[in-house]
């Protein structure tokens, strides 16, 4: 079976500190080269510490920035941003801040209307059936099509973000940090819609956050990020009852909990590498308690260290 998304060396690099004349000063290694497969009806969940290129690969994903290296298949099929339409047919953005992701000029019904005009050229009477069909889905009041994004709270316009993507009819959705903004009882309403929506449509999805709970409880596998590389994938519960990398662990210990005391899991002086100037080996070892001169000497790769678990650790847990 042909996987829905597939994802070989992708990587990004950004040139820092530009000249008027010449190569820019530096690069910026935003994404590590990727090799990642989503299978269809899979929510796959991306977690890391800010910075560690979560949003920027998702961008590549949607065709928002083109990669540096690398290729996106989508099933089967490998795309560039040659072809915009192409991508927004079959892969759609829903973004992390709901009110400001929807143009504060345009009504509600503008909003849904472009993805039906600009990619399915729908004719007025198709389009307004198509959005009755998606607002009953992710139950939204018809009247609300003539409102504009301000008159909404948070998790309505997140629902209007989720119904725009889907008007495109795309069959994968990028869910970059989609209930992060939200209060926590509004998270569990829209974190339920979306699990219903993957079971009625066959959707899938690609689940980024840096809240290990809700990742834990959305995710069918999950990949972590750090300083661009994936260093561990494997089943959302093999991930947190076992981790096999230290990075991985330490976001565990890092997330608050009710009853516990916070405490930092790591020394005050701790410091994040330098994306200029990365150091050499891992990037982790500077924090890593189980470091060893191999660490800094090589960066691991990435391999099985259990079944169906991958980790980049030289001295895996």
């Amino acid at each position: 079976m042909t996987a829905a998304l597939r994802l070989t060396d992708l990587s990004k690099t950004f040139p820092v500190g530009k000249r008027l004349f010449g190569p820019p000063k530096g690069r910026v290694r935003a994404v590590r080269p990727v090799t990642l497969i989503v299978e269809h009806g899979e929510t796959l969940g991306i977690v890391g510490e800010s910075g560690c290129g979560k949003s920027t690969l998702a961008r590549m994903l949607v065709g928002l920035i083109p990669p540096s290296t690398g290729t996106i298949a989508i099933d089967g099929r490998a795309f560039d941003n040659s072809d915009p339409a192409a991508f927004g047919k079959r892969v759609q953005y829903v973004f992390q801040d709901p009110i400001s992701s929807l143009n504060p000029r345009k009504s509600i019904r503008q909003v849904m209307e472009a993805p039906l005009k600009h990619l399915h050229g729908m004719n007025r009477a198709e389009r307004a059936t198509r959005i009755a069909e998606i607002f009953d889905l992710v139950s939204l009041r018809q009247e609300f099509l003539e409102r504009y994004p301000h008159e909404f709270s948070g998790g309505q316009a997140q629902r209007i973000g989720i119904a725009r993507a889907l008007a495109a009819e795309a069959r994968i959705l990028i869910l970059d940090e989609p209930v992060s903004a939200l209060d926590v009882s509004v998270q569990a309403q829209v974190l339920n819609l979306l699990n219903r929506l993957k079971t009625e449509l066959g959707l899938t999805y690609v689940f980024i956050s840096h809240d290990l709970a809700v990742i834990e409880a959305v995710s069918d596998r999950v990949v972590v990020l750090y300083f661009g590389s994936v260093v561990e994938v494997g089943p959302a519960d093999a991930i947190f009852a076992r981790p096999r990398h230290p990075y991985t662990q330490l976001l565990a210990d890092s997330a608050p909990r009710v009853g516990r005391p916070l405490e930092a899991p790591e020394a005050r002086e701790t410091e994040l590498p330098d994306p200029l100037n990365p150091p050499p080996g891992c990037p982790f070892t500077p924090r890593c308690p189980r470091a060893t001169e191999i660490c800094r000497a090589e960066d691991p790769p990435l391999e099985a260290k259990a079944p169906g678990q991958l980790a980049a650790c030289h001295h895996p847990l």
